[in-house]
């Protein structure tokens, strides 16, 4: 089938840093331009953002750092960009809300004149989304093939679900799915703990998603200038982004989640400051003893203890003086007589 064109048609799909409009940027731009006599042409763009693209970004459209760090910046390319769609009205997928915000953003940025008005813009999800509504009731009647009776009651609508799972577990029996990473797999099985992984594909951390695992499972945030970086680490950047939280308009259990990563944080925090116990030393031992063995014997073992003499300090010894060798003179009567004189009582 042809499309009935009056003017070029200009399909186009951007790869980006992120999905936050205002702050992410794009690193690759890809135009299909389709004119009304059905031939088109086709020009892609690799971009340098000027800024590091999250590796959670990467690891979904296949784009790293390395692959851009040599491309031209956006205000180096745009202005092609802009003469090649310049007469065409665009169509996208989500582009109404992403793809066209996000390249105004950047034409607008460089300061490339782009002007909208008079545009045609054609958003192929709302198509697919309007024309295939997303509501219990249309899924009862397409699983089931049956409408709902008492349709918004409690009751019918519990059931109706109930009803649905069991028909979509019978339907995609056997059915492979891609994710977006390329890794191919069967989700829809009969068993609870698979679905719940198939049906929690984001990893939220709380309900409203404003926190996510990544894939070393770690929480990160998921909205906001911090987006894609981990809690902790913004935590330790940002300290006040905690309380600007807590004090925020968030849902209750997004904060006592964030609570929980924040006391874990701060714990390991001071657990950190603490001091290290300090190891005593054991007293040294000997050689002998360290190495268990036996002490070596020696020929002064078992000798008693003697100190060694000082010689340098010792006082002065006199000359050795032999005693006089001359003989004894014979006792005679005068010598007796003193002695008898000394001694005698008085």
């Amino acid at each position: 089938m042809k499309l009935n064109l009056k003017r070029p048609l200009a399909f186009f799909d951007l790869e980006t840093t992120g999905t936050n409009i205002g702050s992410d940027r794009i690193v690759e731009i890809s135009v299909i331009k389709l004119f009304p006599d059905g031939s088109e042409e086709v020009k892609t763009w690799r971009i340098n953002p000027g800024m590091p693209i999250p590796l959670e970004s990467s690891l979904v459209h296949g784009i790293y750092d390395e692959d851009i760090k040599d491309e031209p910046l956006f205000k180096e390319v745009g202005q092609s960009v802009a003469e090649f769609i310049a007469d065409s009205d665009l169509a996208g997928y989500n582009s109404n809300k992403f793809d066209i915000p996000v390249l105004m953003e950047e034409f607008l940025r460089s300061r490339i004149p782009f002007d909208l008005e008079g545009r045609h813009f054609v958003d192929v999800q709302n198509i697919f989304h309007q024309m295939e509504q997303r509501t219990l009731k249309a899924a009862y009647q397409f699983y089931c093939d049956k409408p709902i009776i008492n349709a918004h009651s409690a009751e019918a609508d519990t059931r109706a679900t109930m009803e649905v799972l069991i028909a979509q577990v019978a339907r995609y029996e056997n059915t492979e799915w891609e994710d977006k990473k390329g890794n191919k797999q069967v989700p829809v099985v009969n068993d609870i703990e698979a679905l719940h992984k198939f049906t929690n594909l984001n990893r939220p951390v709380d309900f409203a998603g404003r926190m996510v695992f990544n894939d070393d499972g770690e929480e990160i945030f998921n909205f906001g200038k911090h987006k894609g970086k981990t809690v902790e680490e913004v935590f330790r950047i940002e300290p006040s982004y905690y309380s600007w939280m807590m004090q925020g308009d968030f849902p209750l259990y997004t904060k006592r989640k964030l609570e929980e990563i924040y006391n874990r944080w701060n714990a390991k925090k001071v657990a950190e400051r603490q001091p290290k116990p300090v190891q005593q030393k054991q007293p040294e031992q000997t050689a002998a003893v360290t190495e268990n063995k036996a002490p070596v014997k020696t020929e002064t073992a078992n000798k008693p203890y003697s100190p060694k003499l000082n010689y340098n300090n010792a006082p002065e010894r006199k000359p050795f003086k032999p005693k006089d060798e001359t003989p004894a003179k014979p006792v005679n009567e005068d010598m007796l007589k003193m002695l008898a004189d000394k001694f005698k009582k008085g």
